[in-house]
């Protein structure tokens, strides 16, 4: 009997002592995780705070977690130049037509892919992971465009980021571990065709590759202004990246250029530079902050695709 009460006595204070190093391990991983977090969104506030302060603050490096001087004059800057409104609906029409043509022509080749009685399927795939090592080069590239006759046309701005390879990849992977064959199999002998099965029944059980499929899109032509800066020359079809870039270069070469004349101006726009800058960061990725919550939930289980699983 006092054997097992000592057997008993022990086996609680490995218990404890298992309880304690849980919680010291928690609290460490904890203290971490806060530690990344911090890093990671330190910057982004400090953009968005800096956008709200006076110019004086931001250039002397005395922003640290508030707005001083609260002032609007960077997005006043920002906003007074018509060219932010017509960049905006640029984007939009470039972002939603090349999303929603992307999204679909990367769901139908990674389902296609992802068949297995597809023939010379792993030589296509093969064929495509090439193109991510191995290009011909911006200069092929523009005369094939022009060849086509695509040059300074949204046509092209649409199509041209529409369709990743690493997009494919996922998008097999995701349809090969989530769309078994036995329900393409239930699908054939109620006579659904290809089409049909992909339509009716592979699309509804794919949101959430979607979803991770609609942001990687979105944000690659939100942000793009290295090819509409190649192929474009008609400035009513810039898209706002490059009419951004515009007005912070425009500003920072106005600074330069009143050294020249006028000393107090020059320090004056000077001064003006680094807010109209984080004032145009903001104006750029406002929007895809906004619509990322909508798509989180959606987003996060698609990421994971190819993860280990327990």
């Amino acid at each position: 009997m006092e054997r097992l009460k000592k057997i008993s006595c022990k086996n609680s204070k490995v218990k404890k002592f298992r309880l304690t190093q849980d919680k010291v391990f928690d609290l460490v991983v904890a203290v971490i995780l806060v530690l990344i977090i911090v890093i990671m969104a330190y910057p982004i506030y400090f953009v968005f705070v800096a956008s709200f302060s006076d110019p004086a603050y931001v250039n002397n490096g005395s922003i640290l977690l508030w707005p001083r001087g609260f002032t609007l004059l960077g997005y006043q800057k920002v906003f007074e130049d018509t060219r932010i409104w017509i960049g905006y609906g640029n984007t939009l029409i470039y972002t939603i037509g090349g999303t929603a043509l992307g999204t679909l022509v990367t769901m139908m080749a990674g389902y296609a892919l992802s068949r297995k009685d597809l023939p010379f399927r792993n030589a296509m795939m093969g064929y495509f992971v090439f193109t991510m090592y191995f290009g011909g080069g911006l200069i092929p590239f523009y005369m094939v465009v022009k060849k086509l006759s695509l040059t300074n046309t949204r046509t092209l701005m649409v199509i041209i980021s529409a369709v990743a390879v690493y997009n494919i990849i996922i998008t097999r992977s995701f349809m090969e571990s989530n769309i078994p064959e036995e329900l393409r199999d239930a699908a054939r002998v109620d006579g659904c065709g290809n089409g049909r099965f992909f339509f009716k029944i592979v699309l509804p059980l794919s949101k959430a590759i979607m979803a991770v499929l609609v942001l990687y899109i979105a944000v690659t032509y939100w942000d793009s202004y290295f090819n509409p800066m190649i192929f474009l020359t008609d400035r009513s079809k810039y898209p706002l990246a490059l009419y951004l870039r515009e007005i912070l270069l425009t500003a920072a070469t106005g600074a330069a250029n009143s050294m020249t004349t006028d000393a107090d101006a020059a320090r004056k726009l000077q001064t003006m530079v680094q807010v109209i800058k984080y004032g145009v960061i903001v104006v750029s990725t406002l929007p895809v902050i906004c619509v990322y919550p909508f798509l989180q939930k959606y987003f996060v289980k698609g990421v994971m695709i190819g993860s280990i699983k327990g």
